[in-house]
């Protein structure tokens, strides 16, 4: 018995000193991440857990159906393209052509009614809420200091920041971006519990406004930045001012840090593929619901055009990014859309009048880290479904 007692003890100390280097090291989020990944057979993040969070709703106050196509479903995925979605992992797939709802499949136990995490098409609803904000003049400008609203960014590079700085991903914060390191600020942000503490540790080390840098810290702090000049919670504001306007016709769901905390803004907006596809339908019309200007027409035209600054990729002028917004071409076509971690996206084809929705589990990275490859399969599958050249 004493043996056993002794066994029982140094294990007990051995896991006091590794929750007491947890806790000085800033990564006590590290419990979360891994009873809710490898302790139940997952490596990482899902698009249906927001159940293991706390969350702010964003209700649906004046629902409008999409319009349906007289064609609705009368074109189907060919073959090649059916059995990549479903290799991909694919829970929705939806095409809208010229304001109406065209195509619609979904897998599994996923339907129109079924909410699913969007990952990082988070920044971009954060971009189109900043849009509204600068409409209403809560917000001066894109170039007003970031410190005017967080006064612990007024000295050094950091007194140099803007809004449009964070918008570009351009602040020259030190935030890092590896998506499979547990240590990393993605994995602190998404499983943490504190983002404001979180965002403390990390300073803006290079002049603002010259490289374009993707990190996700970037979309936390304009999220306070946000949440100072509205005086309220972003999902407050998101209701009120755009999924209201848009006439969503479900609830959505932002996961939060702590119960009654922080949005994970950078990440973790939960809708309906139907839903989501009304944030391009809303940049496709200019900024205009029914002809009433949401977002402000020079913001909603730049936010789709590529930032005037150089990408860290090659040192040339970025064509990949504009505000919260992936830009790039298909066949001589522009295109733009949000895009998520796992594949999720609202790929905008302006002069085609078209929207497509994909969302699932899975996606094919570009390994030199441009649209990822999974990108051009749902828009080829698209133009061969529409016999569109």
């Amino acid at each position: 018995m004493k043996r056993f007692l002794k066994i029982v003890a140094i294990i007990a100390a051995v896991f006091l000193v590794i929750h007491i280097v947890l806790v000085a090291t800033y990564n006590t989020h590290l419990y979360k991440g891994l009873v809710n990944t490898y302790f139940t057979g997952k490596t990482g993040p899902t698009i249906d857990e927001y159940e293991i969070f706390y969350n702010r709703k964003i209700n649906a106050n004046d629902p409008k159906p999409w319009p349906v196509s007289k064609e609705f479903n009368k074109h189907s995925l060919s073959k090649k393209y059916l059995d990549s979605a479903e290799a991909l992992k694919s829970c929705a797939f939806l095409v809208f052509r010229k304001d109406s709802l065209l195509f619609e499949k979904y897998w599994e136990v996923y339907n129109e009614d079924t909410i699913s995490n969007s990952f990082s098409m988070g920044k971009t609803v954060v971009s189109v809420l900043l849009g509204i904000a600068l409409k209403e003049g809560k917000i001066k400008s894109l170039d007003q200091p970031v410190s005017d609203f967080l006064p612990e960014y007024k000295e050094g590079f950091a007194a140099k920041l803007t809004i449009k700085n964070l918008v570009t991903m351009s602040s020259g914060f030190n935030f890092d971006e590896p998506y499979k390191d547990p240590f990393g600020s993605p994995a602190k942000a998404y499983y943490g519990d504190n983002l404001k503490e979180l965002v403390t540790h990390y300073e803006v080390v290079k002049e603002p406004g010259k490289t374009f840098e993707y990190r996700s810290g970037n979309t936390l702090i304009l999220s306070f930045v946000l949440e100072k000049a509205l005086g309220m919670k972003i999902s407050t504001y998101c209701e009120q001012k755009l999924w209201n306007e848009i006439h969503a016709e479900h609830f959505a769901l932002w996961n939060l840090d702590h119960e009654d905390g922080d949005e994970k803004s950078f990440s973790s907006f939960y809708a309906t593929a139907r839903d989501f596809a009304r944030l391009g339908k809303l940049y496709m019309d200019s900024g205009k619901v029914n002809g009433k200007t949401i977002v402000a027409l020079d913001y909603m035209t730049a936010s789709v055009q590529p930032a005037p600054i150089i990408d860290e990729l090659d040192n040339k002028p970025t064509t990949r990014y504009g505000y919260g917004w992936w830009l790039g071409e298909f066949r001589g076509h522009k295109v733009f859309s949000p895009i998520g971690l796992n594949g999720q996206y609202v790929i905008c084809i302006p002069d085609l009048d078209i929207i497509i929705v994909r969302l699932g589990r899975e996606r094919i990275s570009n390994p030199e880290h441009k649209l990822p490859d999974d990108f051009f399969l749902y828009l080829n599958a698209t133009f061969d479904m529409l016999k569109i050249k």
